[in-house]
């Protein structure tokens, strides 16, 4: 969410740009995934099941939803816009409802195929398993969501009595239907809160003191399992005057990953970039970016001002990379090897300003690098700091063709040059 959500929340509901939002490493789960949990916690979710072949799928249909006549067949992937996204097979839309005999054929046409939306870039993404629904006769579609804000140093709840388009449509068409209901951290979600959050999704049909309830369900999901957003749209109410969340957004702080164990091992790698895998597992802090020059740096400040700086001469940074302040030899040699791996990066600036990071030990990383992985583009070397002396007589004596320079605006100003040979 950006855009206009920044406006509402004083831009602490923004999930930002593609390199911030993964800077921030949010663990993000799948749809049925979500709704497990949050029937765990009592709150209304459709019935439904996940597949993951078409022997699978035979057996849903046959014994989970022996009497529906129709049913929602919802691709599962980690990113939005699956009803108006396209398979590269050609098949259009990852969300159909269709009749109970047909959905082996829907779900075959979305198993194992790339689904392409405005979220996932041309690349698309994997449809490993498809989530079966009942399908639910609504009445109403409401706004509802849980998030942390910086204006208020806690818990946040908006809720919109209209629902079921994207939120920044929502703020430009119905401004005046947004609420926000701050909550303190300490004391909890209290009965007023919830009853204000009920107010503003102003719900026809379903009981009020059930309503009440159901966000107090939400937000104890919320801070029990470390969310950093719980998104639900539509928040719902069916013909059977219930309050449902229909499709739900759940978002958890990495940092909680130590006593999160059974929400992590949810994550799934193969809806991730494999750079960034790779680069978890070596402990660096990578972000896949689209530029052609790729960085090795130490520390997220001087990482964010040398991509800034490639920028200023005309060029496009091909990732964020920190190796940190205490990297090894061999996380500099992943670091390279994640580099070289992306086939857009025409160069590679290695900028380093050591003081807790020694430079001898950068300078040992590029030359073993080098012995390990074919290195086909240029590399540019700026190092600066602790044992700067030391770095240089390595990468000296290493024999490696390199470009070195003398300060960060040379640096980038050779990168950009080498890139574009």
């Amino acid at each position: 969410m950006r855009g206009l959500m920044n406006k509402l929340v004083s831009r602490s509901l923004s999930v930002a740009g593609k390199w911030q939002q993964q800077q921030l490493r949010r663990l993000n789960i799948h749809e049925y995934q979500g709704a497990d949990l949050m029937n765990k916690y009592g709150i209304n979710v459709p019935k439904g099941v996940a597949v993951s072949s078409i022997d699978e799928v035979k057996e849903a249909v046959k014994s989970a939803f022996p009497n529906e006549n129709e049913l929602v067949v919802k691709s599962q992937i980690l990113a939005g816009g699956r009803g108006l996204g396209t398979f590269q097979n050609g098949f259009k839309g990852g969300v159909h409802i269709v009749k109970a005999d047909q959905v082996e054929d829907i779900a075959g046409k979305m198993l194992g195929q790339i689904l392409v939306t405005k979220q996932t870039g041309p690349q698309g993404k994997v449809v490993s398993k498809v989530y079966l629904c009942e399908k639910l006769s609504l009445v109403n579609e409401m706004y509802f969501a849980i998030t942390l804000d910086r204006k208020t140093a806690g818990p946040l709840i908006i809720a919109c009595s209209k629902g079921g388009t994207s939120i920044e449509d929502l703020a430009e068409k119905y401004p005046d239907m947004i609420i926000k209901v701050p909550v303190d951290v300490f004391k909890g979600i209290t009965d007023e809160d919830a009853a204000m959050v009920v107010d503003g999704l102003a719900p026809k049909v379903a009981d009020r003191n059930d309503s009440i309830e159901q966000v107090k369900k939400l937000y104890k999901l919320f801070c029990e399992r470390d969310c950093t957003l719980l998104e639900i749209n539509p928040l719902a109410e069916t013909s059977s005057n219930q309050l449902v969340a229909a499709d739900a957004k759940l978002n958890f702080d990495d940092n909680a990953a130590f006593r999160q164990k059974e929400i992590f091992a949810l994550r799934d790698p193969s809806q991730e970039d494999p750079r960034e895998v790779a680069a978890a597992k070596a402990d660096l802090n990578y972000i896949g970016l689209d530029g052609e020059i790729g960085c090795m740096v130490n520390g997220a400040g001087l990482a964010m001002a040398t991509m800034d700086i490639i920028k200023l001469h005309g060029g496009t940074p091909a990732n964020f990379l920190d190796v940190g302040g205490n990297a090894s030899e061999g996380q500099v040699v992943e670091a390279f090897k994640i580099l070289t791996s992306d086939d857009k990066v025409k160069a590679i600036l290695v900028n380093i300003f050591g003081g807790i990071m020694k430079c001898d030990v950068i300078a040992s990383g590029i030359v073993n690098a080098a012995k390990q992985v074919a290195l086909k583009v240029p590399v540019v070397v700026r190092l600066e700091g602790t044992n700067v002396d030391q770095g240089k007589r390595i990468l000296k004596e290493s024999g490696m063709t390199l470009i070195t320079a003398e300060d960060l605006d040379d640096a980038a100003e050779k990168a950009v040059k080498a890139a574009s040979k």
